[in-house]
C-alpha cells in the first residue's frame, strides 16, 4: 500500500557489512535491516510505499551490490553517490558526528539538496560482463596452450590444430562484440568506459574488466584500489626477521588484465614507459618493475573516475 504524500521524499542509505541504516527525509522515519536477502526485500518493500524521487547509496565497496539490484528490479529510483562527495557535502554543512543514523540523515540530506542525477547502472549487465572477460580469459589460455602445441607436433598433424584456433578466434571475437554491446547498453559504462580508454594502454576489454570486476574504482582511495587488485606490496616482517615486500590478494582477474594492458603501455604510453625503465636501471627485477607500473596505473585510473576527467599525460 502507498502512503500518499505531497513532499519530495529522498531515502539515505548507510550500508555496512551487517545491515542497512535508512533514513527517509523529511519524514523522519529511520529504520535498520539485516544486509541480507530477507533484509533487503523488507527495506524495498518499506521504501516503495513512499514512492521517494530518490533513493541515494553511498558506494563503499561490492556491499552495497545486493541492494542496488534489488533497487534496480524494483524500479527504484537510485543513486550510487560517491562518499567524497558526501564528505564534502557534511564538511559544508559543518556536519562533524559521526553514527550510523548520522550517516543515512546526512546521505538523505546530501540527496535532497545536491540532487544527483539518478543512476543508470544494471547490476545484471555488470555480472554479464564479467561472466564473458573470464570466458575470454579462459580461451585466450586454451588457444596459446594450442598455438604451442603447433610449435612442437609433426606438420602432418597442424591441420588438426589449425582449426581450432579458427574456432578460438572467431568465439573470442565475438565475445568481445558482446562486452562493447553491454558497455553501450548502459550511459554510466559509457561515461568509465570513455574515461578508462582515453589512457594509452588501456583498450576495451581491461575497461570492461575494470567495469565489471572493480566497480569501486572511483569512489575509493588510492591505497583501498591498489589492495583491491592486488598490486600493494606487504610487509613481512616478524622479530629479526625481515623479508622481501611481497603481493598477495586481491582480485586476480582484473590484475591479469592489466598486467597484460601494462605490457602494451610501457611500448605506447610514455609515462609508464619511463616509470619503467627507470625502475629497470634502478636495479628492480622486470617482474617487480612491472607491478609497480600497475600500481601507479591503478592510483591513477582510480583519480581519473573520482575526478571524472579524461588522461592527460604530465607536460615535460
Amino acid at each position: 500500500m502507498k502512503i500518499q504524500t505531497n513532499q519530495n521524499i529522498n531515502v539515505g542509505v548507510d550500508t555496512g557489512k551487517f545491515q542497512l541504516d535508512i533514513y527517509i527525509r523529511p519524514l523522519d522515519i529511520y529504520f535498520t535491516v539485516p544486509n541480507d536477502e530477507k533484509g533487503i526485500k523488507e527495506a524495498v518493500k518499506t521504501i516503495k510505499k513512499y514512492t521517494p524521487e530518490r533513493v541515494i547509496v553511498e558506494a563503499t565497496g561490492r556491499l552495497e551490490a545486493p541492494f542496488i539490484m534489488a533497487c534496480a528490479k524494483a524500479n527504484l529510483p537510485f543513486v550510487v553517490a560517491n562518499p567524497i562527495h558526501i564528505k564534502r557535502f557534511a564538511g559544508a554543512i559543518g556536519q562533524r558526528a559521526k553514527t550510523d543514523k548520522l550517516d543515512a540523515k546526512l546521505i538523505a540530506h546530501f540527496g535532497e539538496a545536491i540532487k544527483p542525477k539518478l543512476s543508470t547502472l544494471k547490476p545484471e549487465v555488470m555480472q554479464d560482463m564479467s561472466d564473458l572477460v573470464a570466458r575470454r580469459n579462459q580461451l585466450l589460455v586454451m588457444q596459446t596452450m594450442e598455438k604451442n602445441r603447433l610449435q612442437i607436433l609433426p606438420k602432418s598433424l597442424a591441420m588438426t590444430i589449425k582449426p581450432v584456433l579458427t574456432l578460438f578466434k572467431n568465439q573470442i571475437k565475438k565475445i568481445e562484440d558482446k562486452l562493447v554491446k553491454l558497455i553501450e547498453s548502459c550511459p554510466d559504462y559509457q561515461a568509465k568506459n570513455t574515461i578508462l580508454q582515453s589512457m594509452k594502454g588501456i583498450g576495451k576489454i581491461a575497461a570492461a574488466s575494470l567495469i565489471s570486476n572493480l566497480p569501486e574504482l572511483g569512489y575509493m582511495t588510492n591505497k583501498q584500489a591498489s589492495a583491491l587488485v592486488g598490486v600493494a606490496p606487504i610487509n613481512r616482517e616478524s622479530g629479526r626477521f625481515k623479508g622481501m615486500r611481497k603481493i598477495q590478494g586481491g582480485r586476480h582477474q582484473v590484475r591479469t588484465v592489466l598486467y597484460m594492458a601494462m605490457m602494451s603501455a610501457i611500448q605506447s604510453n610514455p609515462v609508464f614507459k619511463a616509470h619503467y625503465q627507470k625502475l629497470v636501471a634502478a636495479g628492480k627485477p622486470k617482474k617487480v618493475a612491472l607491478i609497480a607500473c600497475v600500481r601507479k596505473m591503478i592510483v591513477i585510473l582510480n583519480s581519473m573516475l573520482r575526478d571524472g576527467v579524461l588522461w592527460e599525460a604530465p607536460k615535460v
